[in-house]
């Protein structure tokens, strides 16, 4: 089925920008929402950002909102996460998610998952 292969984590400067992408292995359904969720260690799973293939409609998690701008092109099946001004506690794997879903935060509604990327941002 879908396949998603995220790439452009790293180690990066507190202050400095990162510009994540997710490439899915074939055309996505019209009616899938893509999501960015990351996780630190000891820390559950949190939405960090969605954006839906129809519209572009896009919803941030107050914590990286003016700081991180999600987008998609549709021709290379793509998804990225720009992010910009990062702090220490930005550090996490992060990963991309596909489905059809309801709520941009319900890490459950969606079907497909990366398998991440780390981001680590020092001091």
């Amino acid at each position: 089925q879908v396949q998603l292969v995220e790439s452009g984590g790293g180690l990066v400067q507190a202050g400095g920008s990162l510009r994540l992408s997710c490439a899915a292995s074939e055309r996505t359904l019209s009616r899938f929402t893509m999501g960015w969720f990351r996780q630190a260690p000891g820390k559950e799973r949190e939405f960090v950002a969605g954006i839906t293939w129809n519209g572009g409609r896009t919803y941030y998690s107050d914590s990286v909102k003016g700081r991180f701008t999600i987008s998609r092109d549709s021709a290379k099946n793509t998804v990225y996460l720009q992010m910009n001004s990062l702090k220490p506690e930005d550090t996490a794997v992060y990963y991309c998610a596909a489905g059809s879903v309801y709520y941009f935060t319900a890490s459950r509604e969606y079907d497909y998952w990366g398998q991440g990327t780390q981001v680590t941002v020092s001091l």
